[in-house]
C-alpha cells in the first residue's frame, strides 16, 4: 500500500521523481506527454496582460484551456491571458527564478506544500480582504485551509484527487481474508495473515526522507499532532510514540519489506502490479495504469475508501492558484483565478481529466454521484473518492519547513525500526531536534 498524495496520481510515469520534489506526493496519468519546454498560448495584442503558468497539462488540455481562456476574454475584453504551460521538471526552479528576478507571471498554478515554501517568503500576494466571503464560501473550507499560512490565506483552491485504496482480490481471498481493512489496526491484522498464507507482503511503504508523506500522514490519520500553534514539536507524547511505535513493530516483525529504507514510492507500485503485494493507495485514475501495465492484476482489482485512524480523518491532494506579490496585474489576475475555479469551469475540467472540484456546487453533479450504466473500475473508484471529500482535508500541516521535519521524523524513524533505539526514544529525539534546529 503506497500511500500516495493523489494529484501525482495525475501525471506520467518518466516524471514521477521529479514531481515527488514538489509536491512529496501522488501517481497515474494525467497529462500523457512530457514537453521539455514551456507549452505557450499567445494572447492577442493591445490589451493589459496577464501571464498564467501551469504545470504539464499540455497538449491534453490545450482544448479545454484554449476554451477557458477565450471565454475568459470575452468577458473581460480589456484582459489578454498569455498561457505557459511548463514542465514538472522545471516548475519549482523557474518559479523561484521568477519570484528572486521580480518576473513572476501572474497566475501560478502550484501545489500547497511548495507554494507555503514561498509564502514564508512574502511572495504571494495575500487574499483575505480582496476575496468576497461569496466567492470564498463556493469552495470546500478545509480545502482553502491548505491555502492559508499562519492564518492568511494566500492560495485559491483548484483540483483535487483523494487516495482511494486498490486491492487485490485474488490475494486477499488466498490469505482467507473478504474485507479490506479500513483501520490502520485492520491493516496490521491483515498485514500478519497474508505474510502467513502467501508469503507475500500485504503493502509497501517508504520510510526515505525524500520520498512520499504517507508515513507522516498516517500520523496524524492516528491522532497525532506533528506541530503546535508556535510551529514546536507536539508529537512526542504517548499519541506519538505510538504511532511510531506501530511502524516499528511492522518492519521488525517482517512484515514490511526491507526496502523500505531504500527505495521510494515507486518500488510499491511495482510490486503491486507485480502481483507481489495486496494493497495499493493511490488516486481513482491509476486503476486505467495498472490496465496498461498490468492487465491481469486490473481484472482483480477492486476500490475501497482509503484506510484511517481513530481519527477518521482522509487524505486530499491539492492544486491551487496562486498571485506572485508583485504582478503588475493584480485585479485582473485575482479575477482570472476565481473564473478558472468556479464551479462550472471546475466540473468540465474535472471531467476531462477524471480529477474532483474544490467547490461543493460542481461535487454535486451526477458524475460524481452516480455511477453510469455501463460502470468501470475507475467509475466506481470516483464515486468512492468523491465521497470521502466531504470531510477530507490535507493532512500535513501548511508550514515552510514541512520537508524537515518529515526528514527529522523519518531518519528516527529509520533508527528505530533498525534497532539503533527504541520508538520512544527516537520520538523524543525527533521532536528535540526539530525544536533545536
Amino acid at each position: 500500500m503506497t500511500i500516495q498524495l493523489s494529484t501525482m496520481t495525475l501525471f506520467p510515469r518518466q516524471t514521477r521523481r521529479a514531481v515527488l520534489a514538489v509536491m512529496g506526493l501522488l501517481v497515474s496519468g494525467l497529462v500523457s506527454c512530457s514537453p521539455s519546454s514551456p507549452s505557450v498560448q499567445q494572447p492577442r495584442g493591445g490589451k493589459a496582460e496577464i501571464e498564467f503558468w501551469t504545470m504539464q497539462l499540455s497538449p491534453k488540455f490545450d482544448g479545454y484551456f484554449q476554451q477557458l481562456i477565450a471565454n475568459f476574454e470575452t468577458q473581460n475584453p480589456g484582459i489578454a491571458v498569455r498561457w505557459v504551460d511548463v514542465p514538472w521538471t522545471a516548475m519549482q526552479s523557474k518559479i523561484l527564478t521568477a519570484v528572486s528576478a521580480k518576473t513572476a507571471p501572474d497566475v501560478v498554478n502550484l501545489n500547497p506544500d511548495f507554494a507555503s515554501q514561498l509564502a514564508g517568503r512574502k511572495a504571494w500576494l495575500w487574499l483575505d480582504g480582496k476575496v468576497t466571503d461569496r466567492d470564498r464560501n463556493q469552495y470546500f473550507p478545509k480545502i482553502w485551509r491548505a491555502g492559508t499560512l499562519e492564518g492568511q490565506s494566500f492560495g485559491i483552491p483548484w483540483y483535487l484527487t483523494t487516495r482511494v485504496m486498490i486491492y487485490n482480490t485474488q490475494l486477499l481471498k488466498q490469505a482467507g481474508i473478504t474485507q479490506p481493512p479500513a483501520t490502520y489496526a485492520q491493516l496490521a491484522q491483515l498485514a500478519k495473515q497474508v505474510r502467513q498464507k502467501t508469503g507475500k507482503f500485504a503493502f509497501f511503504t517508504t520510510v526515505v526522507p525524500e520520498d512520499s508523506a504517507e508515513i507522516l500522514e498516517s500520523m496524524v490519520q492516528m491522532g497525532v499532532t506533528l506541530v503546535d500553534a508556535n510551529g514546536k514539536a507536539a508529537f512526542n507524547n504517548p499519541i506519538g510514540k505510538q504511532a511510531f511505535q506501530y511502524w516499528v513493530d511492522l518492519y521488525q516483525s517482517g512484515l514490511l519489506p526491507k526496502e523500505v529504507l531504500t527505495q521510494g514510492h515507486r518500488q510499491g507500485i511495482e510490486l503491486y502490479q507485480a502481483g507481489e503485494t495486496a494493497l495499493l493507495m493511490s488516486s481513482p485514475e491509476f486503476l486505467n495504469t495498472i490496465g496498461n501495465n498490468a492487465p491481469a492484476i486490473a481484472a482483480v482489482s477492486a476500490t475501497a475508501p482509503q484506510i484511517s485512524g481513530d481519527t477518521q480523518k482522509k487524505n486530499v491532494a491539492v492544486m491551487n492558484l496562486v498571485i506572485p506579490r508583485d504582478s503588475d496585474q493584480p485585479d485582473a489576475a485575482l479575477k482570472f483565478a476565481l473564473f478558472v475555479t468556479n464551479a462550472d469551469n471546475q466540473l468540465t475540467f474535472a471531467k476531462a481529466a477524471n480529477v474532483l472540484p474544490s467547490t461543493a456546487q460542481a461535487l454535486k453533479d451526477p458524475f460524481f454521484t452516480t455511477l453510469p450504466p455501463n460502470r468501470t473500475a475507475v467509475d466506481q473508484a470516483r464515486i468512492v473518492s468523491a465521497n470521502q471529500l466531504k470531510t477530507a482535508e490535507v493532512l500535513i500541516p501548511v508550514i515552510k519547513d514541512i520537508k524537515v521535519l518529515q526528514k527529522i521524523i523519518y531518519n528516527q524513524l529509520q533508527a528505530a525500526m533498525l534497532g539503533q533505539k527504541s520508538a520512544s526514544q527516537a520520538t523524543a529525539d525527533a521532536a528535540s531536534e526539530w525544536d533545536g534546529r
